[in-house]
């Protein structure tokens, strides 16, 4: 096949047909078949933006056509398959088991299945349908369930998040294009294969979740939900048990940590047991509301009408040099409470496959670091705790809201403007401000009226800033090798809880690299 860039064609003309015939312009002959590689926006231009095309096609003689191009955007095209791994020389004693099932332990148990192993996949919270369940109830009436709510449970914290899938790792091998493939196998739509934002969204993830579940068991995995990993049993450096619940023994010299960034008493329970760990640096601010229509006019001017829900990415460097994001952009998404500790409160975005819920919103976030937080490894996350607990009692276990007007002039709002919340848990109007460290709010301050020069109206006085966005990443890196392993052997820490992802893609990816990892070490189970 031949790979065509830059195929540009008006929104507003976007069709199949459109595309053929810019094809055979170029190209000059029949054209036998078109498959989109990717799909982007160019809306640098207000007054007429394009869909950018990058498209493969089939023609007759198309070495002879390649031979005589002179066109720089027109190659041989070249495709990325996935190479699964191939099997190693030890024998295996004892089930791979497996801490988790977000993205990261969803694939490796997929892939480990599917190379004959039968891993153990152990949860601390339930399935997704009761933990669906748990979780409503809990913006409904404040009870949380410590164990399954927005952070743990199956799926992990994407479960409850927009799905987004994007990633900047460069995968050479198609681990990349691996997960989406499997996302599609499963039931994501398949515009994930070619979209340059894809994104799934927190309703239809569910459903494909499921389906991975369904399918790891018909290969003889197994999933034990309401199963906590709460010790180690360590000889010689070397994990020979994990105890679960603090009452059963699990024989265990594999073990696959894919604990996510909020499992702050595993990450004790391995301190505790000397595992490597280090603090890194992070991220905290607020949860920033506007109207989805102000940023669809703002992003694409009279051609918001023709398309998707506009997203953004913004970016900031204080006059002290400290680092002012977006981060998680949710369009026509909610705020959610998404606590997982008792008495204290931390908050995410959420969106559905179809965003619509008429408001956009986006962490707005400030660099942390460990002049902020200290020198010890788990300062960081300590950090964090404390301002949780400041945020919950600050409405009681509501989540703090007022408008951007009186987040300047640092007062409780009276009322709200024309941006109607849309979140999921009670809120309460209080001074955010005061609550967060002055060094937060004041950068967010400075920040704001830069954003508003690049999104109009972004610094409105009715927008809706909520606290706390405290769980951007974690605040602490398990420590493993190239083989993915940590000072502790047989112990492999993978995900976002390892510290060494961010999002559901690249977690994703990391739970192929371990389960290839696994797989060339052991022998192939007859």
């Amino acid at each position: 096949m031949i790979r065509v860039k830059d195929i540009k064609v008006e929104v507003i003309k976007d069709s199949t047909e459109t595309l053929k015939k810019k094809l055979e312009k170029i190209i000059a002959r029949p054209i036998r078949d078109i498959k989109i590689i990717r799909k982007s926006i160019d809306a640098r231009n207000k007054k007429q933006i394009f869909y950018v095309y990058t498209l493969d096609i089939e023609i007759d003689k198309e070495e002879e056509f390649l031979a005589k191009n002179k066109n720089n955007s027109i190659t041989k095209a070249i495709e990325y398959h996935y190479e699964e791994p191939q099997y190693g020389q030890e024998k295996l004693d004892s089930s791979i088991v497996i801490v988790g099932s977000g993205p990261a332990g969803l694939f490796a148990a997929y892939l480990l299945t599917l190379k004959g192993f039968k891993p153990i996949i152990i949860e601390r919270g339930e399935m997704i349908d009761s933990r669906v369940k748990k979780v409503q109830e809990f913006w409904e009436n404040g009870k949380l369930d410590e164990d399954s709510n927005v952070q743990f449970g199956e799926g992990g914290a994407g479960t409850f998040s927009d799905g987004k899938l994007n990633t900047l790792s460069k995968e050479a091998k198609g681990r990349g294009n691996k997960v989406l493939e499997v996302f599609v196998e499963f039931g994501a739509p398949k515009e994930i294969l070619y979209l340059q934002h894809p994104h799934i969204g927190t309703d239809i993830l569910r459903d494909v979740v499921k389906n991975m579940r369904d399918k790891i068991i018909s290969l003889g995995g197994e999933f034990r939900y309401k199963t906590k990993l709460t010790d180690l049993i360590i000889e010689n450096n070397k994990l020979e048990k994990i105890i679960v619940n603090n009452t059963e023994e699990i024989k265990c010299n594999n073990l696959i940590l894919a604990i996510g960034h909020s499992a702050r008493d595993t990450f004790l329970m391995l301190y505790n047991h000397g595992l490597k760990l280090e603090s890194k640096d992070f991220a905290m601010g607020v949860r920033i509301m506007h109207d989805q229509q102000m940023i669809n006019n703002s992003q694409y001017g009279d051609y918001a009408k023709y398309l998707p829900n506009a997203n953004y990415k913004l970016t900031y460097t204080t006059k002290e040099g400290r680092g002012v994001y977006s981060f998680c952009m949710c369009p026509g998404g909610y705020v959610v409470n998404a606590s997982s500790e008792a008495n204290r409160l931390t908050i995410n975005g959420m969106s559905n496959y179809k965003r619509d819920s008429g408001i956009a919103n986006s962490a707005i976030v400030v660099q942390v670091t460990k002049k902020d937080f200290g020198d010890k490894v788990l300062d960081g996350m300590e950090f964090q705790r404390k301002l949780e607990a400041k945020t919950y009692e600050a409405c009681q276990g509501k989540i703090p809201m007022q408008t951007w007007k009186d987040f300047k002039l640092n007062r409780v709002s009276q009322n709200l403007g024309e941006v109607i919340p849309q979140v999921k848990g009670k809120y309460c109007l209080e001074n955010v401000g005061e609550i967060l460290p002055k060094f937060i709010t004041e950068a967010i301050k400075e920040a704001m009226p830069n954003f508003d020069k690049k999104i109009e109206g972004f610094a409105k006085d009715d927008a809706l800033i909520c606290a706390l966005e405290a769980r951007t990443s974690s605040p602490i890196r398990i420590v493993r090798d190239n083989n993915m392993e940590s000072s502790i052997k047989g112990i492999y820490p993978i995900g976002e809880g390892s510290g060494y992802t961010g999002g559901i893609t690249t977690s994703a990816i990391d739970g192929l690299k371990v389960a290839e990892v696994l797989t060339s070490k052991y022998q192939k189970i007859d």
